[in-house]
């Protein structure tokens, strides 16, 4: 948060002095500051310098500042109107409010941050702020405008900086030059978002030499409370899941949305047996016959197994009935899962790539058999690579590809396990990444990409927010100064009626954005939990 306030309302300056006579710094029970003068110099020459490009650049981001002033004062009334409507729309408008504007609510929701996403948003922060700040110290330069300091101070709890400039000089400015002044830092903020837009899209050609990238995610972490704990492993890869090959942390969590989605869809249809979506998505393994006529018939199966139900493929009431009947003692097969999912897949409920979509393809002495469903819980296949254990290391060591690029097939030094369950909400737990190191000697440098795209994340979060926040017509920001500007080329008005026009809007602006702020915090802290 910047503060404008002292730039126009401060104490003027008789002199314009190339090094600025030291103020103290103020310190009081509810603000302090540290004020900043060893720029000063450097940042006037820097200014005057590049003058003329400098006026041009800034003239554009004046032009941007005001089209944005305006699109964030109809989304501010917007927003705050749906406040009045709280609890017919308000997911549409938390969607609209936390992510689609400032994308940070995943951020704020979550207030058990770990220590890198700290350093993240503490890094984020020090450079949106700064080149913020900087943006108004370099535009003023170029309008010959020396600025008396640079400030960071605490007000009560909230942090932030400002830029001084002498009042009477900056009073002299053309209204325009002045303007470019005032928009300077919000223009730096939307420059910024753009690098971080561009440099996060570059990532996979930047960081080529050293990693792969999209071609099957890596784990990076599982915590202990995960059910993959024990199953997955930091450094292994997940290449499939439920056959379908996975290329991305993006793609991973589409696909457990997707299985989510069909499990929540068989329950409600599978209310009604004579239904006949019943009959689709159903995951099926071609099971020998000679081990389900050994196979034990219980109402409980042990933890090593599991229990499957038959899946008639010649007539279909026959399979409503088989379903419809998952329940009944006489139905049921107890098969060890950990075998049965290498058997060959039947059925359509499969996400395989390139399927033919044959329900039922197994041989004359097989059986299609299901696993039977638990309501509110998925069967999901998870197929994975361990690349980098130390068991492969060693399978490896006589292979000339050692020191190669990683060949991950899909059962590389890996395999396959099955998880019934709540699969969405524990897929969000795996820590993944979509780059690969490309030599096992540099697996230490496995989270870098990772923290990169956080950090770059983080930046464009952080950074557009600033810039829309300084776009609210609000006291105390640059939104407070850019409106005063605007309205002076109004000319059917005099001067009093702009004051009063000018304090009407700030007035309505700080209390909508007060309502609106409020609203995004309660759907945050209240509604998602």
């Amino acid at each position: 948060m910047t503060n404008r306030r002292s730039r126009r309302r401060g104490r003027p300056q008789t002199l314009l002095p190339l090094h600025a006579s030291p103020t103290p710094n103020a310190v009081s029970c509810w603000y302090c500051d540290f004020k900043i003068y060893a720029f000063n110099e450097a940042v006037f020459s820097l200014g005057r310098r590049y003058a003329r490009f400098l006026k041009v650049w800034f003239t554009v981001g004046a032009a941007f500042s005001f089209v944005t002033m305006i699109g964030v004062s109809m989304m501010l009334l917007w927003g705050t109107i749906g406040a009045f409507n709280l609890h017919q729309e308000s997911s549409r408008v938390n969607d609209l409010l936390g992510s689609s504007l400032f994308g940070t609510s995943s951020l704020l929701s979550d207030l058990s941050i770990s220590v890198m996403d700290a350093i993240s948003m503490i890094a984020s922060t020090l450079l949106a702020v700064g080149l913020h700040e900087f943006g108004h110290a370099i535009a003023a330069a170029s309008e010959g405008l020396q600025i008396e300091y640079i400030a960071i101070f605490l007000a009560v709890l909230f942090p932030g900086a400002l830029v001084a400039f002498n009042n009477d000089w900056l009073q002299s400015l053309p209204h325009f030059a002045s303007l470019r002044i005032y928009c300077a830092g919000i223009w730096h903020n939307v420059t910024l978002c753009a690098a971080c837009v561009l440099i996060f899209l570059s990532l996979p050609m930047i960081l080529h030499p050293l990693y792969i990238h999209g071609e099957g995610p890596l784990v990076l972490g599982v915590p202990k409370a995960s059910p993959f704990d024990g199953y997955l492993s930091p450094y292994d890869i997940v290449v499939s899941v439920d056959g379908s090959n996975i290329k991305s942390p993006h793609e991973w969590i589409s696909m457990m949305d997707e299985v989510n989605s069909q499990m929540l869809a068989q329950t409600y249809e599978t209310r009604d047996t004579q239904n006949s979506q019943v009959l689709n998505h159903r995951k099926g393994y071609c099971v020998p016959d000679n081990w389900t006529e050994a196979s034990s018939i219980s109402n409980s199966c042990s933890d090593e197994f599991a229990a499957f139900v038959r899946l008639p493929c010649s007539d279909s009431s026959l399979v409503i009935e088989s379903l419809g009947g998952e329940n009944r003692l006489e139905g049921k097969h107890c098969l060890i899962a950990k075998e049965v999912v290498k058997l060959k897949k039947c059925w359509n409920g499969w996400q395989m790539n390139g399927t033919d979509g044959t329900i039922c393809a197994c041989a004359e002495d097989e059986s299609c058999m299901a696993p039977v469903e638990i309501p509110g819980m998925s069967w999901v296949e998870i197929t994975y690579s361990s690349p980098y254990s130390a068991e492969c290391l060693k399978n490896n060591r006589n292979s000339s590809a050692y020191d190669e690029n990683l060949n991950l097939g899909p059962t590389s030094c890996g395999g396959t396990f099955v998880y019934v369950g709540d699969v969405l909400s524990v897929a969000h737990l795996v820590h993944l990444s979509a780059y690969q190191p490309r030599w096992r000697s540099i697996i230490f440098m496995a989270h870098i990409p990772n923290l990169l795209e956080k950090l770059l994340s983080c930046c464009f979060h952080v950074s557009a927010s600033l810039a829309l926040v300084n776009s609210l017509p609000v006291y105390l920001l640059d939104g407070e100064s850019i409106l005063e500007i605007i309205l002076s080329y109004i000319s059917c008005l005099n001067r009093k009626h702009r004051r009063k026009f000018q304090q009407f809007c700030l007035v309505g602006g700080t209390i909508l954005s007060i309502i609106f702020f409020s609203r995004i915090l309660y759907f945050i802290l209240v509604v998602q939990k």
